[in-house]
């Protein structure tokens, strides 16, 4: 099962098709739950606040785990385990959510998934970046990120499917319970992917730092490109407000029924581009350059955000708007995790990551509270005004952080091209 660090040959390797296997399956499972939670919470007789407080919770206590996840993924030798770990927890809290009669038992299940998403995301992050060369990272992280996003779009397909044949013969609570059932397998399998397909590096540094110590050791270049990023993602609204600006646009004109069919539709399209583009930019970041190509994901953020400023209802220029919310996910998702691989030694890299990931999480928090109060209390207008000026700050910073001289710290980093 070891192999030795490194690795000299093609970059498509054993470790590479089990990680992007293992994201493919775990987004396939969780997002399948996830598509029928808000009317299973409905069906229980669930109070409307219930999936805010349960949404809210869980990512607070995923951020935070992620923190753990990252700095114990340098001090144990072994993190195949921890990782598989965290995965089949995902899965197991599935179940919790088939068993639930109240909404209360409901957040606690997926209060333990989502510590377990927390504590495996940095070490997965960690592993596939010692699975490949340097000069491919772009292309591993795209593979990986296309995995994923295939996987959140197939689970809830599967979801649908279930739920058109359960309900023929059952009602719509025995289907969402046996779409949560079913969620557990992929959830399972993909912990299995973990631990049987992919190989445990050998002779990796091991860190004995604390958790404070290990962020205090971070480069200089990475905290400030952290700045960047912390300060891109407090304007980084969820895209499925894309789905619902689209329908109040075109309900005046299509009715509502239609416009939200039509907002759905926009929506697969843009999720659809996000999973095929993911590989095409991270090989394009190999090529040319990952430096330019995130801070242009972030200046297209904030054209993106001016379309929507000044939308009207018309499809064409939601299509734009979706298309360029596609690309700029495919490119985020992707080069973000990979500038930080390039920025962080690899004594304290999956610490790196776990920094890294809370801070998106902490942006994705404040960013939802923000440009929901501003267009719910303003206009929309408001909210996108408030995107835009944080997109463009990000670029900036992210630009001047990754044009900065290293400074001699002994880190070991290097600015990414």
């Amino acid at each position: 099962m070891d192999r030795p660090p490194a690795v000299t040959k093609g970059w498509i390797n054993r470790d590479v098709i089990g990680l992007s296997l293992n994201r493919f399956l775990s987004d396939f499972g969780h997002e399948a739950a996830t598509t029928v939670l808000a009317q299973f919470l409905i069906a229980i007789g669930a109070p409307p606040f219930a999936l805010g407080v349960i949404e809210g919770v869980s990512d607070g206590l995923s951020s935070f785990a992620k923190l753990f996840g990252g700095w114990l993924g340098d001090r144990v030798t072994h993190r195949l385990p921890w990782a598989a770990f965290g995965y089949a927890l995902t899965g197991i809290a599935s179940a919790g959510f088939a068993l639930a009669t109240a909404w209360p038992a409901v957040l606690v299940a997926r209060a333990i998934g989502w510590l377990g998403r927390g504590v495996r995301s940095p070490l997965h992050d960690a592993i596939l970046t010692d699975a490949v060369p340097a000069e491919a990272r772009g292309r591993a992280f795209g593979l990986d990120e296309a995995a994923d996003t295939a996987g959140a779009i197939a689970g809830p397909i599967v979801a649908l499917l279930i739920i058109d044949t359960v309900t023929r013969t059952a009602t719509a609570v025995d289907a969402y319970r046996l779409t949560f059932w079913f969620s557990v397998i992929p959830g399972l399998l993909a912990a299995g992917c973990i631990m049987l397909l992919v190989r445990e590096t050998t002779g990796r540094m091991i860190t004995r730092r604390s958790l404070w110590g290990g962020i205090a050791n971070l480069p200089p270049s990475f905290r400030h490109y952290l700045i960047g990023v912390g300060i891109f993602g407090a304007g980084d609204f969820s895209h499925t407000l894309l789905i619902l600006r689209a329908t109040q646009l075109l309900t005046g004109t299509t009715g509502a029924e239609q416009a939200g069919q039509i907002a759905v539709g926009l929506y697969i399209a843009h999720n659809a581009l996000y999973a095929l583009g993911a590989y095409p930019v991270g090989a394009l970041a190999d090529r040319i350059g990952k430096r330019g190509l995130l801070i242009g994901a972030y200046v297209l953020a904030a054209v993106m955000d001016v379309f929507l400023i000044f939308a009207t209802p018309s499809i064409l220029i939601l299509a734009i708007i979706f298309i360029l919310g596609g690309i700029v996910y495919a490119t985020q998702q992707t080069l973000e995790r990979v500038v930080a691989a390039d920025l962080v030694p690899a004594d304290i890299r999956s610490t790196g990551f776990g920094v890294l990931a809370t801070v998106n999480g902490v942006g994705d928090l404040i960013s939802s509270i923000v440009v929901g109060v501003l267009w719910s209390l303003i206009a929309p207008a408001a909210g996108f005004v408030y995107s835009l000026v944080l997109s463009l700050v990000g670029a900036f910073v992210v630009g001047w952080a990754l044009h900065r001289p290293a400074t001699g710290s002994g880190s070991g980093s290097e600015l990414p091209r």
